[in-house]
């Protein structure tokens, strides 16, 4: 693409023409403006809209207790964190947020990152080598794959979901060392990854599992601790876990939990620590105030899957186009995440729209975020939704697809 910066005599640039196909593909992606803090209900460009695509899985980026404690975190500490961890950005707020993490998750350490993106990337490229086999899901999350591919492993994508794929592709391992990573809940599809699977298969290949929670954490579990806690696995199962910030915790960042040697060896070779303006300390304080309420967030947990359940049985008697996870025995576990599968672009861009339209805000999302042939709408809901809310989208959608 340096080719396109050249002049080419007033012919159309490679980037223009670039731009010009993604929107007649229906892929061109635009940003919408809103008014108003983070909630259930808000306003999009000047029109007020029930929201049902944000990861604000709780309720907790504009609870009154979080609001307060970001506040009073600004009066302490200030607003920037002034320099990375490793020169004088580490704050004692930091520090107590790293300890409580690990507390949380049953861990050894954690360590704090920038964001989920950053610490995977900073994950996989500090433990994997040139040439390293790291095995994914197909369906893992961007920065996952990204991390694998910008870090020269070699990187093997597995059927979704399919522990008996991932166990083909480590027979020919031999006693080469490998890296197996996925998502604990599948962000665009809302199912759970195989953990006990591919924990299994990480043992008997002597590979590293690494479980990126950053949809799980908060929500699944009695104790909201994850997927790992779904299924009951600890450190020993699955050494290295990621969790974000910015999702059920309602504030920004995230963490690596693991062992204290793991961590150790982070803080030495994770570029993307290493080299990162640390995470304002006012964040870290909400994040421990966010950390409590997801701790002691059973009714709120209680209340969400409640809605889930109520959506998915009106989306069941309507005929909506479920996942098709969703329309059997399933999971037990409810996941907030619930996607209505179009296939066509411009017809879930449609859809979208129309949505909107009676003031109902859910995101198409295409390629290349999920899969050519599976557009979608991604729904996902928020403890604080009401059951009125919920049957006002189920009457809405029965009209638009």
């Amino acid at each position: 693409m340096l080719e396109a910066w050249k002049t080419t005599g007033g012919a159309a640039s490679p980037i223009s023409a670039r731009l010009v196909r993604q929107r007649q593909s229906h892929l061109y992606r635009t940003r919408k403006v809103r008014q108003g803090p983070q909630d259930t209900t808000v306003t999009i460009d000047g029109k007020h809209c029930i929201t049902f695509c944000s990861n604000d899985y709780l309720g907790l980026a504009n609870d009154p207790a979080l609001v307060t404690a970001l506040q009073e975190g600004a009066r302490r500490y200030g607003v920037g964190s002034g320099a990375s961890h490793l020169v004088s950005g580490h704050s004692a707020v930091h520090h107590e947020l790293e300890t409580a993490l690990a507390a949380f998750t049953g861990r050894s350490r954690a360590l704090l990152f920038s964001s989920g993106y950053l610490a995977n990337l900073g994950v996989i490229s500090a433990l994997v080598s040139p040439g390293d086999p790291v095995f994914e899901d197909r369906l893992n999350h961007a920065s996952l794959i990204d991390a694998a591919l910008l870090s020269r492993a070699r990187l093997q994508r597995y059927r979704h979901g399919d522990p008996q794929a991932l166990a083909r592709r480590l027979e020919k391992l031999a006693d080469k060392p490998a890296l197996i990573a996925s998502d604990g809940v599948f962000s665009m599809d809302g199912d759970l990854a195989p953990l006990p699977g591919l924990a299994a298969l990480a043992r008997e290949k002597d590979a590293l599992l690494m479980i990126d929670d950053a949809h799980g954490l908060g929500v699944i579990g009695r104790e909201g601790r994850g997927t790992l806690e779904y299924y009951n696995l600890g450190e020993d199962q699955a050494p290295v876990l990621m969790g974000t910030l910015g999702k059920a915790f309602g504030t920004f960042g995230a963490f690596v939990a693991g062992s204290d040697e793991l961590i150790e060896y982070l803080i030495q070779f994770a570029r993307t620590y290493i080299y990162t303006t640390a995470l304002p300390p006012a964040i870290a304080h909400a994040s421990l105030a966010a950390l409590r309420l997801v701790r002691d967030g059973h009714e709120r947990r209680e209340r969400l899957h409640g809605l889930c359940r109520r959506f998915i049985e009106g989306a069941k008697q309507l005929g909506l186009p479920l996942a098709t996870h969703l329309t059997g025995a399933g999971q037990a576990a409810c996941v907030p995440i619930i996607p209505l599968i179009l296939g066509d672009n411009q017809r879930t861009l449609a859809a979208s729209k129309a949505l909107e339209d009676r003031g109902i805000l859910v995101t198409a999302i295409r390629p290349p975020t999920v899969p050519a042939g599976s557009a979608r709408l991604r729904i996902t809901l928020c403890a604080n939704h009401t059951k009125t809310q919920v049957d006002q989208l189920l009457e809405a959608l029965s009209s638009v697809i």
